[in-house]
């Protein structure tokens, strides 16, 4: 079962767009309103067991601190008001789904964000602390975000906002942290990252690609009655990647080492996309799958565009003369 969740995970690619088809041919055919209890406990297995292999404490490791105070300046004070901005224009009268777009903007970084800036041999240790803080802040600041940029479209309750991301963020950063900590004790940290902190990143691909399946089970209906509902979703999705490569790109190349500069990319350019899922599907009621739909069409665009940067690595910043930084 690991093997094959493992096989899935590095297939990303075709896994969402193939989960989203199931999900869909689900809806049409059968009756999906009981899916919604299931949101939560796949919300869990997605976000639990990437907690359990973060590692917290490189946040307080030093060396790299342009390149952190760039990502985050590009994470909170620009891209999450050029998603609203792009929202404004592509969903004037979908105001939920300019709030999926406003989520995918406003939670940057993931474990994708490590796993790609290895494999463009960038600064991995950055990557961990990028997606660390860039996970805190970013939760802590998308009830505000959301509240100021859309409480006059839509009608925000930030305390309920903000206890789901306690239930769906913090208390599974919590729990994994305390499991990391309790097997790191009883096995050692080698066995750990050896044995078994590689089972546990497949299993939130599992949750993911349930949270995926209900998203588009539930929009169904609407989508068969109006198809060009996904097309109007792809084009905003690849105009703000499109911007936020090129912005960090060029900033990068600007004001930071090579290493530094593909790790900046990637920590500003990759959203948690899977949080960003769960607090529309949770927090929303049923109007939140408008804004699911929004961040699991997002996954198609995220997956693509981050590989094949990793091709273009080379020709923007130069072959690494060194072996990748290890977390």
């Amino acid at each position: 079962m690991t093997r094959l969740l493992q096989k899935i995970t590095k297939n990303l690619i075709l896994a969402i767009p193939a989960t989203m088809l199931l999900g869909f041919l689900f809806g049409l055919t059968a009756d999906v309103h009981w899916l919604r209890n299931l949101i939560i406990p796949f919300t869990f297995l997605m976000v639990y067991p990437m907690m359990v292999t973060l590692k917290v404490q490189q946040v307080f490791q030093g060396g790299d601190t342009k390149a952190q105070v760039l990502a985050q300046t590009v994470n909170f004070v620009v891209i999450p008001f050029l998603a609203w901005a792009i929202g404004q224009v592509f969903f004037e009268h979908r105001p939920f789904m300019a709030l999926g777009l406003l989520l995918a903007g406003l939670l940057p970084t993931s474990g994708m964000t490590i796993s790609w800036t290895g494999f463009a041999k960038g600064n991995v240790a950055a990557a961990v602390k990028m997606t660390v803080v860039g996970l805190v802040v970013g939760s802590l600041a998308t009830p505000i975000y959301v509240q100021a940029l859309m409480g006059t479209a839509i009608e925000v309750n930030v305390a309920a906002v903000f206890k789901q991301i306690c239930v769906i963020v913090f208390l599974p950063m919590a729990l994994g942290y305390a499991t990391q900590r309790m097997l790191v004790k009883r096995y050692g940290q080698e066995t750990f990252q050896t044995q078994f902190g590689p089972r546990f990143p497949p299993l939130s691909t599992l949750g993911v690609l349930g949270v995926v399946f209900v998203a588009l089970a539930l929009k169904a209906r609407t989508i068969m009655n109006s198809p060009e509902v996904l097309l109007a979703i792809l084009a905003p999705l690849a105009l703000l990647y499109a911007i936020n490569f090129t912005l960090s790109t060029i900033v990068g190349k600007r004001f930071l080492s090579r290493n530094d500069a593909i790790a900046m990319v990637y920590g500003s350019v990759m959203r948690n996309l899977s949080i960003a899922l769960a607090i529309a599907m949770n927090a929303f009621g049923e109007q939140g799958a408008d804004a699911a739909l929004v961040v699991a069409a997002a996954y198609i665009i995220q997956v693509q565009s981050a590989a094949w940067y990793v091709r273009l690595t080379g020709r923007l910043f130069g072959v690494s003369s060194e072996k990748s930084v290890t977390a």
